[in-house]
């Protein structure tokens, strides 16, 4: 497995300019010295979402130990929240449901 590179948000930005302005991704990736073509993807996903702080964030685990979004104001926290846990509730439905046929067995 291959070392991470980290970019400076300045290159991510430049990049994403580059591809909004219909630069080929191989040129994009020579000028900029970006290894792969999946991560130049990636932030134009981010920014196509309007998820822009993401480019701000470290590699790894984005989200871990505090690092995950700021949000604008208290109702989109708990927006946030209110999804979060709703997937938890589905999650521990369908484990509900599989230990109920594994005990049918």
């Amino acid at each position: 497995m291959g070392t991470r590179v980290s970019y400076p948000v300045e290159v991510k930005m430049k990049a994403i300019e580059m591809r909004l302005a219909k630069v080929p991704v191989k040129e994009v990736m020579e000028k900029l010295s970006i290894r792969n073509k999946t991560q130049l993807k990636r932030w134009m996903h981010w920014y196509r979402n309007g998820e822009i702080h993401r480019l701000k964030q470290p590699v790894g685990k984005q989200y871990a130990f505090g690092k995950g979004p700021e949000y604008e104001n208290e109702t989109a926290r708990l927006q946030a929240e209110n999804r979060d846990l709703k997937q938890q509730i589905e999650v521990l439905k369908k484990y509900a449901e599989l230990e109920r046929e594994w005990r049918k067995k």
